[in-house]
This record gives structure tokens, C-alpha cells and sequence, in this order.
């Protein structure tokens, strides 16, 4: 292994099991992990909050669980199975270090990969092709099945972690890879094609935000949905139109009307997108913070020949691509606030009051700008 002079303990936030805001823990003398074969060992610059960090910590995910994502995200759902309350059914181990975003430097390397990578500034896919099980649809999560980035230190395999060339700064960039690539990969997996039209729920949120840039990008039309006094940021992303969350999409769209609806949201309000879904439109879900469990009249989905496709796994084109509009300045970065490492809890806290639009970024090895 080559490396300069690491040392041997770091700071981090390590979460002890699945429950309220009190599992999160910062210290101070958490051990630095080595690489090991194949992998590459990052100094931190920062990282950034997600819904999905959210949502492991509380046990949302869950079959226990049937409400909102904030109905139980500050004290951790009580219906929640520790057996299930990963993303991926599987029992999580702790303590865990959360944190699913990572801008950094590589500073050390493991056996069989190229010294020449230390000193690259990189990014690391948070969603990641399963070690050892090459079929689609297998992976893991960076900070979920594996430590993440809420530390001044991570390891992550060599193939997963993308050098990246730009002149933003760290907390800037690490706003981008779980919820652009979320976005991304949902865009991908429906095809969206230019001059069509896209409806995307929750648009002021990391995800949400993200995917109006990047439907823009595509030369779609993109109608947000999002709280009222979000309209003109959501406006300034590129929305072209916007829709106040909770109004009946009827009474300002045709039914027939969309031929994409990307949705972070579900809930109650769930029937309503498939009415103004055109016939051959596409469903595509990549979140539920409104609720999971939503009414499906089949004979919507079958006589207007509607797909539905969920959106988690991602081919590695769609991350690839990302750090391509990154450096081509074809998307920027949403940065509502960024905090210190040891202010975590403050962080996930001002995330769950929906308080601000865009990305709340955790400075690490970098100053909070």
C-alpha cells in the first residue's frame, strides 16, 4: 500500500442503531480504515444530507412502516423492524457511518490499483454494483451497507470512486452524487426524450431540484410541483411550470396531458398522476415521502398502456455521465447551507423542516463557505 503520513484516528458520525436523533454520535476517535485490495482510501472534503440517510436512521424503509417519511423521523418510527429497516431488507450492522455523498481526495491506495490515482480529487457513486455479484440489480450503499462520508476518512473500491475536474468547491460537488445520480438514473430508466413533458413531485428537494436541471438538459418540458413559497426557485432551476403542492393536478393540467411523471412523493394524492399521464406515458418513482401506500386502479394502467418503473440501481453510464455535466458545466450545484461535520444532527433536523430548497452539504476537510 501507498500512502503519505494518515493518521490513525478521525472524527466522524457513526449511527448506533435505527430510532431518533439521539443514534446519531459524533466522536472524535473512531479509527481510520485502510484500503484494502483494490481499494482507495479519501480524505473527506465533505459530504452532503439525503432523504435516504433520513430514512435508514428512522427505520422508514421498513414493512412495518406505512406513513410519511416525517412522521416519525425525528424520535424513529416505533412500527419500524430492525430485520427490514434497511433500503435492502437486510439488517444493517452497527455502529454505521452514514453519509452517501463524497467529494475528496485520494490519499492512499490498496493492493492492484495504481499509485498514480493519490492525489486525485474524486467523487464516489453512493449506489454501487454489488462486490462479487456481477447481475444487474445487485448493489450496495455507499453509508448504508458500508461507512459513508459523515468522517474525515472513507474507503470505498478503487471502480467506484470517479476523478472529477472542476472548479467547485468541495461541498458544491458533494451535492451532487446521490441525488443527481438518483435523478439521473430516473430520467434514464424512462427515457425521456427531447420536447417531452415531465411532471416531477416534491421539485424543490435534493432529488427533485436535481431532476429539473437535468430534465432541462434534455430538452424537456418541465412542470415542478413543490410547496408555494418555493415557486421562484424551482422557477430559476428551469421549471416551466409550477404547481403548488396539495392542489388538485386537475384543475390546472389536462388529463392526458404528461408523458412522464418522475415522483418523489406518492401519497394520497397518487391517483392524480396516472389522470394526466397520456396514453403510452411513463411512471417512474424513486421516493415516497408523502406515503408508500397509494390506490392503483389497474384499469387506468392497462387501458392507457402506461409503464412503471422504479428507480434505484443505476449502469454505470448514468454516474459516468454525471461527472461529464459536471465538468462541462452543463448542471450546477443547489446549495441551500453547509455545516460542520460535528453538527450533523442540526443538519438532518433543518432537512426534515423542509426549510430550505436544493442541497444541505457537510464541510469536512474543507471550510464552510
Amino acid at each position: 500500500m501507498s500512502h503519505i503520513h494518515i493518521p490513525k484516528t478521525m472524527a466522524g458520525v457513526v449511527l448506533t442503531g435505527h430510532g431518533g436523533l439521539d443514534k446519531l454520535e459524533y466522536r472524535e476517535n473512531l479509527e481510520v480504515p485502510q484500503p484494502l485490495a483494490g481499494e482507495v482510501l479519501i480524505h473527506v472534503g465533505a459530504s452532503a444530507i439525503n432523504n435516504t440517510d433520513i430514512n435508514t436512521r428512522t427505520g422508514w424503509y421498513s414493512k412495518g412502516v406505512t406513513t410519511g417519511t416525517d412522521q416519525g423521523a425525528a424520535a424513529g418510527f416505533e412500527t419500524a423492524n430492525d430485520e427490514d429497516g434497511g433500503w435492502s431488507g437486510i439488517p444493517l450492522s452497527f455502529p454505521r457511518i452514514q453519509g452517501a455523498d463524497v467529494c475528496g481526495n485520494i490519499i492512499a491506495v490498496g493492493e492492484g490499483v495504481d499509485p498514480a490515482r493519490i492525489g486525485e480529487r474524486v467523487l464516489v457513486r453512493p449506489m454501487q454494483q454489488a462486490p462479487g455479484d456481477p447481475s444487474s440489480y445487485n448493489l450496495i450503499t455507499f453509508g448504508s451497507e458500508i461507512n459513508g462520508g459523515y468522517a474525515e476518512y472513507a474507503v470505498a473500491r478503487s471502480s467506484e470512486v470517479f476523478a472529477i475536474n472542476s472548479t467547485l468547491s468541495d461541498a458544491e460537488l458533494a451535492s451532487f452524487p446521490c441525488a443527481y445520480s438518483t435523478a439521473e438514473g430516473m430520467l434514464d430508466r424512462a427515457h425521456l426524450g427531447v420536447g417531452e413533458r415531465i411532471l416531477i413531485t416534491g421539485a424543490s428537494g435534493g432529488v427533485g431540484s436535481a431532476a429539473i436541471q437535468l430534465a432541462k438538459r434534455r430538452g424537456a418540458e418541465v412542470i415542478a410541483v413543490c410547496g408555494e413559497s418555493k415557486f421562484d426557485e424551482v422557477r430559476q432551476l428551469g421549471a416551466d411550470q409550477v404547481i403548488a403542492r396539495g392542489q388538485p393536478l386537475l384543475e390546472v393540467l389536462e388529463k392526458d396531458s404528461v408523458h412522464i411523471v418522475a415522483d418523489l412523493v406518492a401519497g394520497p394524492q397518487w391517483p392524480e398522476l396516472l389522470e394526466v399521464l397520456s396514453r403510452g406515458g411513463r411512471y417512474v418513482a424513486s421516493g415516497a415521502i408523502a406515503g408508500p401506500i397509494v390506490e392503483l386502479d389497474v384499469r387506468t394502467l392497462y387501458l392507457k398502456d402506461l409503464s412503471f418503473y422504479g428507480s434505484t440501481w443505476q449502469p454505470k453510464r448514468v454516474f459516468e455521465n454525471l461527472i461529464g455535466y459536471i465538468e462541462r458545466n452543463e448542471i450546477g450545484p443547489v446549495v441551500a447551507k453547509t455545516y460542520a461535520l460535528r453538527d450533523v444532527v442540526q443538519a438532518q433536523e433543518d432537512f426534515m423542516g423542509k426549510r430550505f430548497s436544493g442541497k444541505l452539504t457537510i464541510a469536512i476537510g474543507s471550510q464552510i463557505h
